[in-house]
């Protein structure tokens, strides 16, 4: 459940380019988003750091996009949070005691150090490989191929890269006990 809510706006978007244009479905991108970081509070009177950086983004380049008309705008704002998820993984390699996957995953996973490092690494390189496959895709199609691309493209790959993180992962899992 929280998958769909946390890519609720992205959801949104794709309908809303299929059945209007751009310009709509960064409108109801941004509103989606505006939803979603109000629920949030609402729901656990917390608020999720990827979805208030998410906002943020989504306004800042939505909102250029629907006052500029210009669609590049709305097109560079996966990329950017991408690369800003990278420079905070890569960056949490060196700042604190934990890197940024362990702080996110230690609650349900104990590794030794150097794998959760790797395991930072390779989200960090990841996010810089989907970050610049945009790029390739926004300069290289259409918007119709971008938007599919957006939705189905990137989240396959970040769903392929999970998978071949569990089947890293599966070796430093403890075994099963038998009772």
């Amino acid at each position: 459940m929280k998958l769909l809510f946390d890519f609720f706006p992205i959801l949104l978007f794709f309908l809303a380019y299929k059945f209007y244009d751009i310009y709509a479905a960064t409108a109801v991108a941004i509103a989606a988003s505006v939803l979603q970081v109000g629920y949030s509070w609402f729901k656990n009177r917390k608020l999720e750091p990827m979805h208030l950086v998410t906002l943020a983004i989504i306004g800042v380049f939505g909102g250029l996009t629907l006052y500029l008309q210009d669609e590049l705008f709305i097109k560079w704002k996966p990329t950017v949070i991408n690369w800003l998820f990278g420079v905070v993984f890569l960056a949490s390699q060196w700042w604190g005691e934990k890197t940024m996957i362990e702080r996110m995953m230690s609650a349900n996973l104990t590794l030794p150090t150097e794998i959760w490092r790797r395991l930072n690494l390779s989200w960090t390189l990841f996010f810089f490989v989907l970050g610049g496959a945009n790029l390739f895709v926004m300069y290289s199609f259409d918007t119709a191929t971008w938007v599919n691309f957006k939705l189905f493209g990137m989240l396959g790959l970040t769903f392929l890269f999970v998978i071949l993180q569990s089947f890293y992962l599966s070796r430093y899992l403890p075994a099963p006990t038998e009772e």
